[in-house]
Parts: structure tokens; C-alpha cells; sequence
């Protein structure tokens, strides 16, 4: 994205943060694809670690490669100033998970540059809270660092994604390209500065 207008998309973004209304509603849908997305890797299994990067408001690298069954170690580090998601999964999920991710700004569960871990924890009716624990994602304040281990267990169509309102729309998701002659590809010419072997 063109760094002037990720400075100009910047004021949106706290904008659409600092909603204040407050709707029921539940936080267990967007994440979940099933084994259309993959699974959650076993740490034995894992033949390439990944490191990425979130800004305000991209990720570094912007693309990811990888091979049908292969299990990756994602670290992800949030060095933006607002609180961003890293979130494995198809356009249509991330777009399910960004209403709920809106209920979280409206319930004050996210503040922009920090996260209310009591509200989100709390019981917000019929056994459901805004916790946000699932293995094919993490939601971090700045200067978090975290890890995901995921198994891509066929080709599909995929993206790692930020779905804090606004930010999917202002930029920030990547393609995750499934493609066995293209990772080994990347194998031969090397590894990027963004990736290392196990």
C-alpha cells in the first residue's frame, strides 16, 4: 500500500474504534472454516517458520507460499500503534468475523491501542463472550509478539487478514498461495529475509 495513504487511512481507523454503542452478540463465527482452511499444526511437524510483521496498516510480507500439507510456525509481531489481528482464513470468513470483531469495538472489548481483557472475557449472555482464542488467529496490542502453528491441509483460496473494523477495508490482508511447483520454487532460489528454515 502506498505509505500516504496508509497515513491517510490511519484517522479512519481509530475513527471506526471509537464506536461507542453497545448490541449483544457473540464472537463465534468468523474464525471457523472447518478443514476448508487447514488445522492446527503439530509444533513436531512444523518445516518453516514465517515471520511476520503488522504495521499500521500492512503486514510484512505481504504474501505468503506454501505447499499442500505443509505445517508453518507463524510469528507474528505487532509493530503498529493500534491493536491488529493475524487471522488465517477465506475472504467470506474474514467478512463474518469483522461484524464480530465490530461488536467487540462495541462493547469496548477493543480501544484501539489496547485490548480490555476483563470485558472480554465477560459473560455476555447465553454462554458466549468476546474471547478470541481460536488457533487460527491471533488479536495483539502493540509490541505483542505471539506464534500460530497451522497445518494447510489442501489448496484453497486463502488469506491472512486484520479484520479491527477498518483495517481489512484499508489494506491490510495478504494472499496465502497454496501451490506445491511455487514453494518449491521458493526452496530452490532460497529463503526470503522473512523466513527461515526449521
Amino acid at each position: 500500500m502506498n505509505p500516504i495513504l496508509k497515513i491517510a487511512v490511519l484517522p479512519a481507523m481509530i475513527l471506526a474504534l471509537s464506536s461507542g454503542a453497545h448490541a449483544a452478540g457473540n464472537h463465534a463465527g468468523g474464525h471457523h472454516g472447518g478443514n476448508v482452511i487447514g488445522e492446527p499444526g503439530n509444533a513436531g511437524n512444523v518445516s518453516r517458520t514465517v515471520e511476520v510483521t503488522m504495521h499500521d496498516n500492512y503486514y510484512e510480507p505481504e504474501s505468503i507460499h506454501v505447499q499442500p500439507g505443509e505445517t508453518i510456525r507463524f510469528k507474528v509481531k505487532n509493530e503498529g500503534a493500534l491493536v491488529h489481528e493475524f487471522n488465517i482464513g477465506t475472504a467470506d470468513m474474514h467478512e463474518a468475523h469483522q461484524e464480530e470483531m465490530q461488536m467487540m469495538v462495541e462493547h469496548g472489548v477493543l480501544k484501539g491501542d489496547h485490548i480490555d481483557h476483563d470485558m472480554m472475557n465477560m459473560d455476555m449472555g447465553n454462554g458466549h463472550s468476546m474471547k478470541h482464542d481460536d488457533p487460527n488467529s491471533v488479536l495483539m496490542e502493540p509490541g505483542d509478539s505471539r506464534e500460530i502453528i497451522w497445518k494447510f491441509t489442501k489448496a484453497t483460496d486463502l488469506e491472512f487478514a486484520c479484520n479491527v473494523p477498518g483495517h481489512y477495508q484499508a489494506g491490510m490482508y495478504g494472499d496465502i498461495k497454496i501451490d506445491s511447483t511455487v514453494a518449491a520454487k521458493d526452496r530452490v532460489e532460497g529463503e526470503s529475509d522473512s523466513e527461515s528454515v526449521q
